[in-house]
């Protein structure tokens, strides 16, 4: 099956307002780098190759991608390096899925000091499954989470996803105890929970001086947290090990929006494709500020493992729990995750990869590498 091309690239929008962007002071710096890596993928300023046809010397020209883990392009390759990692160490169960959220008063921290909250996002959701597993189950689960940063019209809303075993080690290691079909936890007692380990989180953050609030800020700002309810959503486990890899493959290199969600971009105004059949329209510089609300800081790790996923050893608790469940080997199924608009890139990686023929002879194309052009020597007399 091929996907069409979209019709309209964020690129094109980055390079009509990449110098009003970065002359705009508040921009960080990885933000500024992010935004000039898409202005440049996949055009000459990347170098590329050049085919060829030998016969009536046609030429199709072919330019790099930028890598940059924030552009909408260069994605595909990346979700199947990681898909094929991880089909190695997935256990053959049922996987819960489960959301982790907290209240709209802390968003404006999470923007501001992202590496330490999203950090602690982590650490309290991890410590919750984690302990609810040792205390219910008495046993180590399977854990994988990955950071969400955005709604559907790109405001910001820090949340992680989380698939979960259904079933753990038992903590001597002698046997798996299963969950039940239709339950891992119930959800206000992980909402509970995570909230209680998240705010003491925050309290020794707040201690070494990290949060950067005065004390009356930071009480007034607990208080309000206390009041309120966290929400913790669940959903019925996928009863294939293969079906929860399919998920995380969709979503683990997702980036804010895709192109194949841009439905217009004109008149300065870029209306794209919501929730359905609901869009937005927003102007294009107020649609790349959003888009920039989710860049991440430098070399943060966004999908994290815990329990048995984090277990790197030969003979460690993880390949314990697969010889218990009997090693089963994932299908081929799992490599062809159901498209959605995060993976249109997929058409043009494959017909990068293989033999191009000429539409004009019909013979194959010589392949010529294009050099990276070089930036001009800097002038020795400033």
């Amino acid at each position: 099956m091929s996907y069409p091309r979209p019709r309209f690239d964020i690129a094109d929008i980055v390079r009509r307002h990449l110098p009003e962007l970065e002359a705009d002071t508040s921009l960080a710096h990885r933000q500024k780098k992010v935004l000039r890596a898409i202005s440049r993928c996949r055009t000459a300023a990347q170098g590329g190759h050049v085919d060829v046809c030998p016969q009536c010397g046609r030429e199709h020209p072919s330019y790099n991608s930028c890598g940059n883990r924030h552009c909408p392009k260069c994605q595909a390759l990346a979700q199947e390096k990681w898909i094929e990692a991880r089909a190695k160490r997935l256990l053959p169960v049922g996987h819960f899925h489960l959301v982790f959220t907290e209240p709209a008063d802390l968003r404006p921290l999470s923007r501001s000091l992202p590496r330490l909250l999203h950090g602690i996002r982590f650490q309290a959701a991890s410590a919750t499954i984690l302990e609810l597993g040792r205390t219910h189950l008495e046993a180590t689960l399977g854990v994988t989470f990955l950071l969400h940063t955005w709604t559907r019209d790109l405001r910001f809303h820090a949340h992680l996803h989380g698939l979960v075993s259904a079933g753990g080690l038992a903590l001597n290691g002698s046997r798996w105890i299963p969950t039940s079909e239709k339950f891992l936890f119930h959800v206000h007692r992980m909402g509970a929970l995570f909230k209680g380990k998240f705010m003491d989180l925050l309290r020794e953050a707040q201690s070494r001086g990290e949060l950067g609030l005065t004390e009356v800020a930071f009480n007034v700002l607990m208080a309000k947290l206390w009041k309120q309810k966290w929400v913790v959503y669940a959903k019925r486990p996928y009863q294939e090990a293969w079906h929860a890899l399919a998920y995380l493959g969709r979503y683990v290199h997702r980036v804010g929006i895709a192109n194949s969600r841009l439905l217009d971009v004109a008149g300065g105004q870029v209306t794209f494709r919501t929730k359905g059949k609901a869009t937005a329209t927003l102007p294009e510089l107020t649609f790349l500020r959003r888009f920039l609300l989710h860049i991440l800081p430098e070399q943060f790790t966004k999908v994290r493992h815990f329990g048995l996923y984090a277990s790197p050893r030969p003979g460690g608790t993880l390949e314990k729990a697969k010889a218990l469940l009997g090693d089963q080997a994932i299908p081929e199924l799992w490599r062809k995750p159901a498209p959605d608009d995060g993976e249109e890139d997929q058409a043009h990686l494959a017909v990068e990869c293989r033999d191009l023929l000429c539409p004009d002879c019909g013979v194959i194309m010589v392949r010529k590498h294009l050099p990276r052009p070089r930036a001009p020597p800097k002038d020795s007399n400033p």
